[in-house]
């Protein structure tokens, strides 16, 4: 078995070769499996989405389809995860009922480059619109309020000076919004500044066409679709949460009792736009409404849930935004954010890796088993 930190690479490349290599261990199951490549964006030499995909040797009953990557350097964690799956649990699948869909990287330029968004600046999980020829007007008018948080200008002279600032507009807009208005416009995602964080674009990024594709084919092909999209952040430090949209139309409660999973989120649509999920739970409705569809995110905590965490959390992805775009007078404010950026979505910390690789077996195992997929061969 691997030791726990070579699970966790350093790099996009050495991740995206580890991902490569585990197609020999997977083709022992699938033998019809096959490794395609798919380049993407301005850098597309050197930026690629890796898929491993096969179906059933006999039938398509079902498949497993695991992603990662939409927000680039969450990557990491999630590719750890394929990982662990091509180690340790795929000969538990019953490979000839079961198909399989694994990607590497579908924003491949943020996970090179160590951030959330695409090289058009875009959080991808707010570009899957349903219909992707309206970009919905007045959307999220808190956060076109609150543009002196979420949008600070001009070059960072002062780390110290600049996170006050952040911290005064902040407890602003909690006053003049509220603290649920000031949540809502930063969950939402806004679509008309370019340049500030949460922006889902205004035309459909390469990596989303692609990933339409990709639930549009598994739709298609297979019965029942089960879906685990790895991500960093949210939610205790060092668990693991199962975020999953309303559309699953089943309460907090019931998803407890069936996965016994410790953390749970259910969110609304309506007060998250353009996500990759909601647009998985569309299609079907639309296109295919006697299919099976199960779709969730699997975030990985890291600076926690309190108050205090919060603050972090906002100091954190604005400062990194506001570093990109005009840059910093002194080097330590520059290497000081993108440390604590790091910190936030893929710590360098052993005790984090550990609690992820146990975290992540055991929501995988529970959805394998819960969902029909975890077979032991005897």
């Amino acid at each position: 078995m691997k030791t726990i930190d070579e699970y966790f690479q350093r790099d996009y490349e050495t991740s995206r070769a580890v991902f490569r290599k585990n197609f020999e261990k997977i083709k022992r199951i699938w033998p019809n499996v096959e490794l395609s490549t798919h380049f993407i964006g301005q850098e597309s030499d050197n930026n690629t989405i890796d898929m491993i995909y096969a179906e059933g040797t006999h039938e398509n009953e079902r498949v497993l389809f695991m992603t990662t990557g939409e927000h680039g350097i969450e990557g990491f964690a999630g590719a750890a995860m394929l990982d662990v799956f091509a180690h340790e649990l795929a000969y538990l699948l019953d490979e000839k009922r079961t198909g399989l869909c694994l990607i590497h990287a579908l924003n491949p330029w943020g996970m090179r480059h160590r951030r959330r968004v695409t090289e058009n600046n875009i959080d991808l999980n707010r570009n899957y619109l349903v219909d992707p020829g309206h970009v919905p007007e007045n959307t999220n008018q808190e956060y076109e309020k609150l543009q002196e948080l979420f949008l600070p200008s001009g070059k960072i002279e002062s780390l110290l000076v600049e996170k006050s600032n952040i911290r005064n507009h902040m407890a602003k807009g909690a006053v003049n919004e509220g603290y649920s208005g000031l949540m809502s416009a930063k969950g939402m995602g806004q679509y008309e500044f370019p340049k500030g964080v949460y922006y889902g674009g205004k035309e459909k990024e390469e990596s989303a066409i692609f990933l339409k594709g990709i639930q549009e084919k598994l739709l298609e092909t297979f019965d029942r679709v089960i879906h685990l999209d790895w991500h960093t952040a949210l939610g205790p430090s060092n668990e693991v949460t199962m975020v999953m949209s309303d559309r699953d139309g089943r309460t907090v409660k019931e998803l407890k009792k069936t996965y016994g999973l410790k953390n749970i989120q259910e969110y609304d649509p309506e007060e998250v736009k353009g996500d990759s999920t909601n647009h998985f739970y569309a299609i079907k409705k639309r296109s295919y409404p006697d299919k099976y569809l199960f779709s969730a995110l699997f975030e990985f905590g890291t600076f926690g849930t309190s108050m205090s965490a919060t603050i972090r959390e906002f100091l954190t992805i604005i400062l990194e935004n506001q570093l990109y775009w005009e840059g910093a007078v002194h080097e330590k404010d520059r290497e000081e954010i993108l440390d604590e950026f790091t910190a936030m979505f893929y710590p360098d910390d052993h005790e984090w890796r550990l609690a992820i690789l146990q975290e992540g077996r055991k929501a995988m195992e529970s959805v394998f088993r819960n969902e029909g997929l975890y077979v032991i061969k005897g």
